[in-house]
């Protein structure tokens, strides 16, 4: 404090002292903190603070004020009572700069306050505006008069002075009025305020006239006026019910100054921005609606909803859309110019560039969208009677007749849904659009870009399927056309019509290859980034809708795509739309994606390498491009194997991505797992240990399948190269895990190394009897017990079969356990049995419906996409699978036949016995016939 209050250093040392003590509020003011101020230097602290107003230096002075309002937070009013006085009396002085920064300082500190959100804090700053809001007033109102008089007087410095005292005493007076009260409307200060903000934004924009545009106070009084409709906005979000009064005196002057000759000459675009979110606030406010049932809705609604009632006649409504329509959607003379000079630029701006949402133009069209849903019922006969004024093809040389059409054409795509029911728009496009779009003078070009916008509009909304043909003509025809602009909006409707529920294959087929060729055409011929991948993602749509359709056509994408990858090093969102193109074309090329292995694996490993910056962009695309080659992949190439090495660092990570990343491992199970597992089981298993202490159960249960399935595919080797594992599955299951997923994905787990590797279930056994220092007897009956007890957390019936199957393999024993545990084996077979049996009707026989016998192609349908090569692995594993080639209903048979003979008639009569006589009755039932 002792530097930056000492006016004779260097601005630059000075600068960082202040921002160290602004950064160490933070850290250190805080009674708890670590390292804390003692009280006695905060004292001191805070005294010099406030001692004088005089930094010279404005960057300076704007730190020293948020840092007042940073220790403000903390400590203001218990600790700081002196605070607010103290700048009360300083914004009074006649000195200028001191006066300036207590203000400054006085509009930090309320916004600041203003900010805190516990009730207490709520309670505090309620107290603080009703005690000043009367001098925050005054205050305001004396600064705008000085300003108002300098500024008639011609006095632009001490205007602009001035102009600056009154932007920060409105700044306070808009955080006071819209945090400062529970119920505003009952204060009269407050409701004055607001009724004089409509006089002083008059007095303000009629200022504005004589002042000008070049003009540092200009641009000063702009923010002003802005920050009077931020006031209005701010307070109407917060306090609907307490703006009611204010909304026939907002709506009668933001409609005369946007809708009528008032505004000409002193409104500017920000300015018209504000008032129509103004009149949209108020039209769409749920406040001011009325229940279905009247008698449901409060005063305070139905008063609202009076007011609107009674300003929304049918002329005002009719002059508010004929002029957004009319003078608000024609493109600007800039606009045109753009169009000429910077086609691809245009394009963007209108689909929502960075500078789009602070633009007009969106503006314009989100409040005429609001105001016809609200009000369709008296707009629709207006838009229709625009519309029916301009049929037919408009003259070339009219410039003005086709920038209105395309404006009314806008207007009807933006209405879409609301005209639903009042357009007959498959008769339109026949009998007219289709003929605009015909028209290819150069002048016509807006007409032609609009029309097959508007077909994009209303293409999920009312569009019959046989007009497709004709559409797809006239989009092969528009791809081709001379301009740019044009061209680029095509594809987007394209993609919004094969996007669309009701496409059909077969319709689009006899225009694939054309318009896959002018589309790629397009793609080469864009420069812009953000067209690229516009373009892209138009090619990538196609491509996933047709799938293996597209195999023919796209060797000359496949050959562009490198060269654009290494075009686009700078720009990772373009990366992006290139991975999901290539997501889409390995779908398409299935097993043939191989061909592309010497561009895409390379891809694939620098987009999941965690330590190449370009993975923050790339990554959660780049692991589905990996997923989908697996799953396409004929054969394992050493390349694929070896990107694998990116994988450890990846399930490090933790992150959302990580159930890409099993389906990725599970993909290399099941492509080769030997290869696979001899060069990385020892390195998975690692990390799979240190993965479950940290992630949560489902985590854990997509973890564990991964286990599964290795032991499914490797039943000998795979017990073995998970052995860390296995300990803490078998713990799972004795300690009798909550969480019934994860319960059921341990038994799946320990079902594979009991049915399929029994001498390594022996091993784990003794290990866990040695660990939990129990006998071997003892640790197997806990298992089979809690085994048995927690059957109804298994839900897939191929794990329910697996564990009849696992629990059987125990038979025939002599262990006294084991046969204490008989009876709730034959329970677990017997459910077994009702999922996995299905009744021949004819023959009145039961027959396992889990087998399988052979490989079949599946048949796909049209609408279906063809099984992967991952898909088609999958039924062979199957086919080798004990739960698809062991008969359940045999496998008991069998089982309890060798226990017969190894106890005896006898003793298998004894043990038969410990069997409830409804369920051996129902066993009996399944094995008739054998």
């Amino acid at each position: 404090m002792n530097i930056f209050t000492n006016h004779t250093l260097d601005v630059n040392v000075r600068w960082l002292a202040v921002l160290y003590f602004k950064n160490g509020i933070d850290r250190y003011w805080r009674r708890v903190a670590p390292h804390a101020l003692s009280e006695e230097e905060k004292t001191t602290l805070r005294a010099g603070l406030i001692a004088n107003f005089n930094e010279p230096v404005n960057q300076i002075a704007t730190q020293i004020s948020v840092l007042i309002a940073k220790v403000a937070r903390v400590d203001c009013p218990r600790q700081w009572p002196e605070l607010i006085p103290t700048l009360l009396e300083s914004v009074k002085v006649q000195d200028d700069l001191r006066q300036h920064r207590a203000l400054l300082t006085f509009y930090h500190v309320t916004k600041t306050l203003a900010s805190k959100r516990l009730a207490a804090d709520r309670k505090l700053f309620y107290d603080l505006a009703s005690g000043i809001y009367s001098f925050a007033c005054s205050l305001w109102n004396h600064h705008t008069d000085t300003f108002l008089q300098q500024a008639c007087r011609g006095d632009e410095a001490a205007a602009t002075n001035s102009l600056e005292r009154t932007l920060l005493s409105l700044k306070v007076l808009r955080k006071l009025t819209v945090h400062g009260f529970v119920e505003p409307h009952r204060s009269a200060e407050v409701m004055g305020f607001l009724h004089a903000v409509f006089e002083r934004l008059k007095q303000f924009l009629e200022c504005s006239r004589s002042i000008r545009a070049e003009n540092v106070c200009r641009d000063r009084l702009e923010k002003t006026i802005i920050l009077f409709t931020k006031v209005l906005l701010d307070f109407l979000d917060q306090h609907p019910f307490s703006f009611t009064s204010l909304i026939q005196r907002s709506l009668e002057f933001a409609v005369s100054y946007v809708f009528t000759e008032a505004g000409e000459g002193v409104v500017f675009e920000r300015f018209i921005v504000q008032c129509m979110n103004l009149i949209k606030m108020i039209v769409k406010n749920y406040a001011y609606k009325p229940s279905k049932y009247i008698e449901d809705s409060s005063p305070e609604t139905l008063e609202a909803h009076k007011i609107k009632t009674a300003f929304f006649t049918y002329p005002t409504l009719m002059e508010i859309c004929r002029r957004l329509v009319t003078h608000y959607f024609l493109l600007t003379e800039e606009e045109l110019t753009m169009w000429e000079e910077d086609p691809e630029g245009f394009t963007v701006e209108e689909t929502g560039g960075d500078s789009w949402k602070y633009s007009l133009r969106p503006c314009t069209e989100v409040l005429f969208i609001d105001i016809f849903h609200e009000y369709n019922q008296t707009l629709t006969p207006v838009l229709l009677e625009m519309v029916h004024s301009l049929q037919g093809t408009t003259n070339m040389e009219d410039t003005s007749a086709i920038l209105i059409k395309d404006a009314v054409y806008n207007a009807v795509g933006l209405a879409a849904y609301e005209l639903f029911d009042s357009v007959d728009f498959d008769q339109w496009f026949k009998n007219q659009l289709l003929a605009e779009l015909q028209v290819s003078h150069n002048r016509y070009k807006p007409i032609r870009r609009r029309v097959i916008w508007l077909i994009g509009q209303w293409i999920s909304v009312k569009f019959k399927s046989d007009l497709r043909p004709m559409l797809y003509e006239a989009i092969r025809n528009l791809l081709q056309d001379q301009d740019l602009v044009v061209r680029i909006e095509t594809a987007t409707t394209l993609k919004l019509t094969v996007d669309d529920f009701e496409f059909r294959t077969d319709q689009f087929l006899p225009y694939l290859e054309s318009m896959f060729t002018l589309l790629f055409q397009l793609l080469q011929e864009v420069t812009e980034c953000d067209t690229k991948m516009h373009v892209l993602h138009v090619l990538s749509c196609v491509n996933e809708r047709v799938n293996v359709q597209i195999r023919p056509y796209v060797g000359c994408l496949v050959q562009y795509l490198p060269l654009l990858w290494k075009q686009s090093e700078e720009h990772n969102m373009l990366r992006c739309a290139i991975l999901t193109t290539l997501i889409h074309l390995v779908q398409g090329l299935g097993a043939d994606s191989k061909n592309l292995y010497p561009f895409l694996l390379p891809v694939i490993q620098l987009s999941t390498d965690v330590s190449q910056p370009p993975h923050v962009y790339l990554l959660e695309d780049g692991l589905e491009l990996w997923l989908v080659t697996l799953e396409n992949s004929p054969c394992l190439t050493p390349e694929l194997l070896r990107i694998f090495q990116n994988m450890s660092a990846l399930l490090e990570l933790s992150s959302e991505n990580l159930k890409n990343c099993f389906k990725i491992i599970n993909a290399y199970i099941f492509l080769s797992s030997t290869e696979f597992l001899q060069m990385y089981a020892v390195d998975l298993c690692r990390s799979f240990c240190e993965l479950l202490k940290d992630i949560t159960t489902e985590g854990q249960v997509q973890a564990l399948k991964v286990v599964e399935n290795v032991l499914k595919v490797n039943p000998v080797l795979g017990p073995q190269m998970f052995q860390p594992l296995l300990p803490s599955v078998f713990k799972g299951i004795i300690d009798g895990e909550r969480y019934p997923m994860l319960m059921s994905t341990y038994l799946g787990v320990m079902g594979r190394v009991l049915l399929q590797n029994t001498s390594f279930f022996s091993l784990l056994l003794n290990q866990m009897a040695c660990e939990l220092g129990q006998e071997l007897d003892q640790i197997l009956g806990s298992m089979i017990e809690m085994w048995v007890d927690r059957m109804d957390n298994i839900t897939q019936p191929e794990r329910r079969k697996l564990s009849a199957l696992a629990l059987l393999s125990l038979l025939p024993s002599l262990n006294g356990v084991i046969q204490d545990k008989f009876c709730g084996i034959i329970h677990v077979t017997l459910e077994g049995l009702y999922d996995v049996m299905t009744e021949d009707p004819e023959t009145g026989t039961y027959k396992d419906c889990m087998l399988m016998s052979h490989f079949e192609e599946p048949k796909v349908t049209e609408d279906e996409e063809p099984p992967t090569e991952q898909d088609k692995r999958k039924k062979m594993l199957a086919l080798k699978d004990p739960v698809h080639t062991v008969s359940l209903q045999q496998f008991v048979y069998e089982k309890l036949k060798a226990q017969q003979e190894l106890l005896g008639e006898q003793g298998f009569h004894a043990l038969m016995e410990t069997v409830d006589t409804e369920v051996v009755a129902q066993l009996q039932e399944f094995l008739q016939g054998f």
